[in-house]
């Protein structure tokens, strides 16, 4: 038993050992709605337009021809330092991660595998064959683990398909930032653009103001595209992908000591390892 304990201990990280275990938290791009970003989006939009009524006429910051220059320079400037397909991936991919979490908390992971630990035990690994498992990425290491594949073979599979997967949200980390960073920039250039278009034309004093509010609009548009939109999404990317990883660690532990029939009571205590200090007594 010590043999197969210290085989099943040694870190599945695949290389990867600068993200904490102890920020574990609920994570991933599908399952149930993350509060936090729709409350976000909806606060800051409701201050900007609370701002913008209170001062004045909503129409007056509306103009399509900023609106063309910001969004379609942004996005034509991220295309020119990505590929077409990873922008469109990373689009989807964002929008997923930042409205959506995983339905399955560490400890409820934590709690899951100890059960699949024990029936394993009781009735060997094909006992787990046909089980309902809640993770996608559980299932399919229990699934390796049933079809009698070796220690190293499913610690290599597991790791590997959580570092794709980790690489395609740091790309689309990448992508938003860059949007993020193309935005004001091009804001500014319309700016410029209307200044100069505004001094071309400088026979009637009286439209030299709106001309003038018109040609700011597009460092308003920017700057909001940019902290508003790209860059939270960006930093939220970031964030789970960190704490996904981590999660996806967890399970590949776990399948490693179902897979070693590990006892599921020693099991659990060296998985709340990946817990938070106060949670760790609701799986003991």
């Amino acid at each position: 038993m010590l043999g197969l304990m210290g085989r099943a201990a040694r870190p599945a990280d695949g290389g990867r050992k600068d993200l904490p275990a102890t920020r574990l938290s609920t994570v991933g791009v599908s399952g149930l709605m993350d509060l936090a970003t729709l409350i976000g989006l909806a606060s800051g939009t409701a201050i900007v337009l609370m701002a913008i009524l209170m001062g004045g006429d909503f129409m007056t910051f509306v103009n399509v021809p900023s609106l063309l220059i910001v969004i379609g320079g942004a996005i034509a400037a991220t295309v020119l330092r990505f590929t077409l397909a990873d922008v469109m991936t990373a689009l989807k991919t964002g929008i997923a991660a930042a409205l959506g979490q995983s339905r399955n908390t560490p400890r409820m992971l934590i709690q899951e595998i100890g059960e699949l630990a024990l029936k394993a035990r009781k009735g060997g690994l094909i006992g787990l064959d046909g089980i309902e498992i809640s993770d996608d990425f559980l299932k399919k290491g229990i699934q390796l683990c049933v079809d009698g594949l070796t220690f190293e073979f499913i610690k290599d599979a597991l790791s590997r398909d959580r570092d794709l997967y980790i690489e395609r949200h740091e790309e689309g980390e990448k992508i938003f930032r860059a949007l993020g960073d193309a935005a004001p920039a091009f804001g500014m250039i319309g700016t410029l653009v209307g200044l100069v278009q505004m001094l071309s034309n400088m026979e009637d004093p009286q439209a030299i103001g709106p001309a003038m509010a018109i040609a700011l609009l597009t460092t308003l548009y920017g700057a909001l595209i940019s902290n508003l939109v790209a860059l939270p999404i960006a930093d939220k990317l970031a964030s789970k992908a960190q704490l996904e990883y981590v999660r996806r660690t967890l399970v590949i532990e776990g399948t490693l000591h179902i897979q070693n029939k590990t006892n599921p009571d020693v099991m659990r205590e060296f998985l709340s390892a990946y817990l938070p200090e106060n949670q760790r007594e609701a799986v003991a």
